[in-house]
């Protein structure tokens, strides 16, 4: 318990710090897109996990090319998924993420600054825009991150997808990335602080090929790309 409140603090209290970096980096220095990934983000989720004693293997880094657009979709176990993607994921990526995250202040600004994107499901409308945003973002070469189950699973497997990671797929026509995260949920499972000293394994995926998908083959896109991450979980 006094394991778990120290490092709790810890992560509170360096990504305090990593949100006032943040500011320096963007506004005084002049630095954006993958130079704030380099210097802030990548930074603070390796320092975390470090601390924190964690240790992973990660698999795939070769199927993704560092110089093309994806939508990487990945499983949500836990809240330290965020730490263990921003740390391995081998190209400088953005979250989508729920709106509510980017009102917690100062994590919400900071994110939003350095081009972290989120949708507004309460409103339908909202959420057409934030879409059509994200996509053009993808198009221009801004690599995003998406989880389609939408929440973390209460017990680790692969819960139902959402579409809307699937339009902006299709939107973008850029390819889906699938990853596969093991283990994250016995480190700090759903509605825990309890950070416990466990391993992970990443799994990278070939890129699923989105071209040639259109609106009315969306349920067969999330089928496939849930039969893939499926058998990635459980190979």
């Amino acid at each position: 318990m006094i394991r778990s409140f120290c490092l709790n603090t810890f992560i509170a209290f360096n990504t305090i710090i990593f949100c006032g970096w943040t500011v320096v980096v963007v506004f005084i220095l002049r630095k954006r897109g993958k130079e704030t990934f380099r210097f802030i983000e990548r930074p603070w989720a390796r320092f975390i996990i470090w601390v924190c004693g964690i240790k992973g293997r990660i698999t795939g880094k070769d199927n993704v090319q560092k110089d093309a657009a994806y939508i990487f979709m990945s499983n949500h176990q836990s809240f330290f998924d965020i730490f263990i993607l921003t740390a391995h994921i081998p190209v400088p990526f953005k979250f989508v993420l729920k709106n509510e995250l980017m009102k917690l202040f100062p994590l919400g600004p900071a994110m939003k600054l350095v081009g972290h994107a989120a949708i507004d499901r309460k409103n339908p409308k909202k959420a057409i825009k934030s879409l059509e945003a994200i996509a053009k973002k993808i198009k221009e070469g801004t690599p995003f991150l998406i989880f389609p189950e939408g929440t973390r699973s209460n017990d680790g497997h692969l819960n139902t997808f959402k579409k809307g990671g699937f339009r902006l797929a299709i939107k973008s026509g850029c390819d889906i990335v699938p990853v596969i995260i093991k283990g994250s949920h016995d480190i700090v499972p759903k509605g825990s602080l309890k950070i416990m000293k466990s391993d992970f394994e990443l799994r990278i995926g070939n890129p699923i090929q989105v071209k040639g998908y259109g609106k009315q083959d969306i349920y067969e896109l999330m089928d496939k790309t849930r039969n893939i991450m499926l058998e990635m979980l459980e190979g």
